[in-house]
């Protein structure tokens, strides 16, 4: 049997492809050695996969943020040995993720649009490039918790035109008390300021609303996808939530710079799991 995993800050979508090539599929909270120690994701897994427990994984792929150190790396494959013994796993970035699901063997800039953001360029075989993410207190432009972010800023900092303040207000009841413990006494703040497109994307028609995304996008053009030497000469591809229930304005973004937007998927789990069937059948 072989599981395939691709987790991002919020969730993970699995499949499981028995011997007989029928594919299960799963969804659990995200995973991210960044922010959750080995006790932790082996319990989460415990009680995500719990279908699964004493079967038996020849294979094990794993994509998710937080994956591109040997540090956290060797925590992950000793949580998944621990939970799903004597498996051959292999774990990766969601960036290579991202990669082959959206590029295939082609050459192209692949992008992550969620939770947070990312980029990288690929050859077709390997990442060759990549602009670092830098996290949502630093970087992730164009992400749900940056969107989150600068919808929150503009309501306390009295942005918002009053159409726009009535609703918010109606909708969250907002203190800023309980908005500053969600940021800085709460698990994942990432997350809650994620949770706030929700928002963006009832009132995206909204001129202030739809300016404010645009220019996000913008943003995570300028200060990532175009640091890629020979830019415009590749297909630009992205995946993730805010990538694709956006999509309109990210097209918009991408034809307004002369950057050519290619696919736009929500999930790279399809991908993936095409990418691994046609992989495990050579062997």
């Amino acid at each position: 049997m072989i599981l395939i995993g691709d987790s991002g800050s919020t969730k993970t979508d699995w499949r499981v492809i028995d011997n007989g090539g029928k594919i299960q599929q799963l969804k659990s909270p995200g995973l991210n050695p960044n922010y959750q120690s080995a006790k932790e994701i082996s319990e989460a897994l415990l009680e995500s996969l719990t279908s699964l427990r004493g079967s038996k994984m020849d294979f094990i792929y794993f994509y998710g943020s937080g994956c591109d150190g040997s540090k956290n790396i060797q925590l992950l494959t000793g949580v998944f040995q621990s939970v799903f013994p004597h498996s051959q796993v292999e774990i990766n970035h969601d960036l290579l993720a991202a990669a082959r699901a959206l590029c295939n063997q082609d050459p192209g800039i692949a992008c992550i649009l969620g939770t947070g953001s990312n980029s990288c360029l690929y050859d077709g075989k390997a990442i060759i490039d990549h602009v670092p993410s830098m996290g949502y207190l630093v970087g992730d432009e164009g992400s749900g918790s940056v969107l989150g972010k600068k919808l929150v800023g503009d309501y306390f900092k009295r942005q918002l035109p009053p159409d726009l303040e009535e609703k918010f207000v109606k909708r969250y009841q907002p203190e800023e008390h309980d908005v500053l413990n969600h940021l800085y006494q709460e698990p994942y703040p990432n997350r809650y300021l994620a949770s706030y497109s929700k928002f963006l994307f009832d009132n995206q028609n909204h001129p202030y609303i739809y300016e404010l995304i645009y220019q996000e996008f913008l943003e995570f053009m300028k200060r990532n996808v175009m640091n890629y030497q020979g830019y415009r000469e590749y297909p630009v591809h992205f995946l993730g939530s805010i990538a694709f229930y956006y999509a309109d304005i990210l097209r918009q973004v991408g034809n307004d710079h002369q950057i050519t937007v290619k696919n736009i998927v929500e999930s790279p789990i399809a991908g993936l799991t095409l990418y691994h069937q046609a992989k495990i059948q050579k062997l």
